[in-house]
């Protein structure tokens, strides 16, 4: 059987599972190319969906969806449009076909795909797409007969004219301009003042504050609260609710405690009170409150891992959902006082991003699925708020500005911000919107371990003098440096070329490795075995890069959420993974786009020992090691655990606790020993080799609160 093939363009090595196109090679599930060479044995032929379940996955029972998921996939890889479909089209009720050109490749012909010199048509852009909704009778007569009643009543899908293509801004006004961090602000009911949080670098302390949009006086609300998080009026403007977060007594199921706190505003104003308990969650995790009509108070809880939308009365103290999905998790929401209305995203258990608007008593108005432009991740979570536009909601994905409307669609508004922005919070009179902007400062450093230690166990006058070097500086972050094995380069990612990129520094020259889209985010990065290739965990899609700067993708069909460890021989990797919308811990076989659950609650970190045993730690952060029958705790290194990683380097875990103490733990003999004192503005350890550690340290965190004042 002929091994390999063109379709148009695009050359598919069927013995690899592969898809080639001008040098960018993507790696696919081996029954998508499957599929996709049955279409190709009968190009321009409509191949029904039954011929294709039967022929592709022979003797096994499975749905629809599935063919649909590997067609979405192919679409993707050959730069298809689901909606125009010149590669693959959708015949409906009959099937698929392969429109474009297939050419067999012959036994005298190169193995190899064409090269990027070669003129060749340019296939269309590719379009992130999402997989197909619930197509259930009972959902479909469900949302019809609801939808066919709120068109009547309301109207909400008469879309009134598509909104400007960017934002006419006639001023920008600075809120705060302090040394300190503030976020999370929004605008009092009346529109007379600005409430946000202000944190102390200095002291780590956070407190919420108020200030006058007409006089700029402001005024200090709590005292030493060291809450984070969003926070929410009533009504009537005279009481704030917020989530406060901290430590368990006695942790159970995990290490942090929730409380939803009310303060009374008018008398803060005057002097700094303390609020009052409503709630308290040790169990579940609870966060971003709005108050809603009817004195209730809507929330997220998540539970089992999964998220869904409650809401709490404040009348009678009790609480009850307004959505829960079964299957799948609820990513955010936001209320609309004037419509008495929630828009809500979620991710189903087939990973499509969804749109749902619903009442607060739960009844669901619409649901649809998002789709997302190209500019947009296709794992990238969308965080919407209501804003004066008719029908639509408003997101930012960091400099980009983007309106969705209620039947899931979104268009791009331009906004001259340089700087990343969080999602903006409009004046109550539509005139202005307030936004957070920033910047996070962070440098590599690294120091001697031997030398650390040196400085700890002499006790010397200044315990704490500094023995690390920094090896790279910017005005942006830098992070994430790992050494090359068997070799002196270091790998790190950065945003001193405006958009994170990963760069490679080789003595002191470093270059630019990767050309990732605006607004990605690098969510781990790990050298191949040979030190010749980093595999990039960038949007929540594993990406290998060699150092030429040639890329592969592995396209599956899940967000990968976390990458720790790669083993490029075996092509296996330990990452968390987002599956039916719920977080686990997983392995990942990268020839076989598979994976092994490891665990049914996500990993704060995890590594590989030289022999290839799993250390990994959990939600308590408590080390666990496997073994052939069930993982073992490691119980000397209880109370050492933390959210600042650990590095296994020759069988020696390497980690920091919270008490910003560097130990390390031998595997072979369990000896443990502290080495040193870690400065305190550390964000992470990022490797170890013999004597030598790197480590990533925060500089300055500056955000701030600024107005965009629109034009009339």
């Amino acid at each position: 059987m002929t091994q390999q093939y063109w379709v148009g363009n695009f050359f598919v090595d069927i013995s690899r599972n592969q898809i080639t196109h001008q040098e960018q090679t993507q790696t696919l599930a081996p029954k998508a190319i499957s599929v996709l060479t049955v279409l190709a044995k009968n190009q321009g032929k409509v191949v029904s969906q039954d011929m294709l379940l039967d022929i592709v996955w022979s003797n096994t029972v499975v749905s629809p969806n599935t063919l649909q998921r590997s067609i979405a996939q192919l679409r993707k890889a050959l730069g298809d449009d689901g909606k125009v479909q010149v590669i693959i089209k959708t015949h409906a009720k009959q099937g698929y076909s392969l429109e474009s050109e297939v050419r067999w490749h012959e036994e005298d012909e190169t193995d190899a795909p064409p090269k990027a010199d070669i003129p060749i048509a340019q296939p269309a852009k590719p379009i992130p797409t999402t997989l197909a909704p619930n197509k259930s009778p009972i959902h479909k007569r469900t949302f019809a007969v609801i939808g066919s009643i709120i068109l009547t009543a309301l109207g909400l899908f008469l879309l009134s004219e598509r909104p400007p293509t960017k934002l006419e801004i006639a001023k920008l006004n600075a809120l705060t301009a302090t040394d300190h961090r503030e976020n999370a602000g929004i605008y009092s009911p009346d529109g007379e003042y600005v409430v946000f949080h202000r944190y102390e670098e200095r002291f780590c302390i956070n407190n919420i504050w108020a200030k006058s949009t007409k006089t700029q006086e402001e005024f200090q609300l709590t005292q030493e609260l060291n809450s984070h998080g969003s926070h929410t009026f009533s009504g009537d403007g005279k009481t704030l609710y917020f989530i406060q977060e901290q430590d368990c007594r006695q942790p159970i199921t995990q290490k942090q405690c929730y409380k939803l706190l009310g303060l009374d505003f008018t008398k803060s104003l005057h002097s700094a009170q303390s609020p009052s308990t409503l709630m308290e969650c040790k169990n579940t995790r609870i966060s971003t409150p709005i108050w809603m009509q009817g004195n209730q108070i809507a929330l997220l809880q998540q539970s089992e891992q999964r998220w869904k939308l409650i809401s709490y009365s404040l009348d009678d103290q009790q609480s009850r959902d307004i959505y829960a999905p079964t299957e799948g998790s609820v990513i955010d929401y936001d209320y609309s006082l004037k419509n008495d209305l929630i828009a809500l995203t979620s991710v189903s258990s087939e990973g499509a991003y969804n749109l749902t608007m619903l009442k607060p008593d739960g009844t669901v108005i619409a649901q649809n699925q998002i789709e997302r432009p190209p500019e947009i991740a296709q794992h990238r979570f969308i965080y919407p708020n209501f804003s004066p536009f008719k029908n639509r909601l408003m997101f930012s994905t960091g400099r980009q500005l983007f309106t969705l409307t209620y039947d899931g669609k979104i268009d791009n508004i331009d906004l001259p911000v340089d700087v990343p922005m969080g999602s903006p919070r409009f004046h109550p009179d539509g005139s202005r919107l307030l936004v957070i902007k920033g910047f996070y400062d962070r440098d590599m450093a690294s120091f001697s371990i031997s030398e650390l230690a040196a400085h700890y166990e002499e006790q010397l006058r200044d315990k704490h003098q500094q023995v690390y070097t920094i090896e790279e500086r910017s005005i942006t972050s830098e992070g994430g440096a790992t050494f090359q094995p068997n070799g002196s380069l270091l790998a790190f990612y950065t945003f001193r070329s405006g958009i994170q990129q990963v760069w490679i520094k080789e003595n002191s020259r470093v270059r630019q490795l990767s050309n990732f889209p605006l607004d990605s985010f690098i969510y781990g990065m790990r050298w191949a075995n040979d030190g010749q290739s980093l595999l990039v965990n960038v949007s929540k899609e594993l990406q290998q890069l060699t150092l030429a700067g040639e890329s592969q993708t592995f396209s599956f069909n899940y967000p990968i959420e976390q990458l720790f460890h790669w083993d490029s021989q075996a092509q296996t990797a330990l990452a968390n993974i987002r599956i039916n919308g719920i977080v686990k811990f997983a392995e990942l076989n990268l020839s076989q786009l598979s994976h092994t659950i490891l665990t049914n609650r996500p990993a704060n970190w995890a590594q590989k020992d030289s022999k290839g045993g799993l250390i990994y730690t959990d939600g308590l952060d408590r080390f666990w090691r496997s073994n052939t029958l069930e993982d073992t705790l490691i119980e000397t290194l209880n109370e050492q655990g933390s959210n600042l990683q650990f590095i296994v380097d020759n069988d020696v875990i390497y980690g920091i606790n919270e008490r910003f103490q560097l130990w390390r733990y031998s595997l072979e003999t369990q000896q443990f020993k502290v080495l040193g004192d870690m400065p305190r503005n550390i964000d992470y350890l990022s490797d170890v080799r013999g004597d030598q550690a790197f480590i990533s340290l925060r500089i300055e965190a500056k955000k701030e609160l600024a107005e965009l004042v629109l034009k009339n």
